[in-house]
């Protein structure tokens, strides 16, 4: 079965950066465009980035510049690089793929930014 397995998550700093990883299972990963979301507290989920099977992208504003989203097919993991990281990016983040009419996710990673 499909599989999602967010990491890297922590506390840090504002200003600082970190990496999140997404190892996926289950499906041809190639194929298919991986995400990242957020949903901080008392907030709606909201898309982060998007990698196409194309290696397309799409970022949301409020990262554009900041985050990079990358993918590595032969160890099918999406990744998110987040630097210059704000305590406003102070979320749970989730890896998503879009599949056959179904949205599969991961169990998310809490990414902490504070002084």
């Amino acid at each position: 079965q499909v599989q999602l397995v967010e990491s890297g998550g922590d506390l840090v700093q504002p200003g600082g950066s970190l990496r999140l990883s997404c190892a996926a299972s289950g499906y041809i990963f190639n194929s298919y465009a991986g995400n990242w979301f957020r949903q901080a507290p008392g907030k709606e989920r909201e898309l982060v980035a998007t990698i196409t099977s194309r290696n397309n992208t799409y970022y949301a504003d409020s990262v554009k510049g900041r985050f990079t989203i990358s993918r590595d097919n032969a160890g099918n993991t999406v990744y998110l690089q987040m630097n210059c990281l704000k305590p406003e990016d102070t979320a749970a983040y989730f890896c998503h793929v879009y599949m056959g009419g179904k949205d599969y996710w991961g169990q998310g990673t809490q990414v902490t930014v504070s002084s």
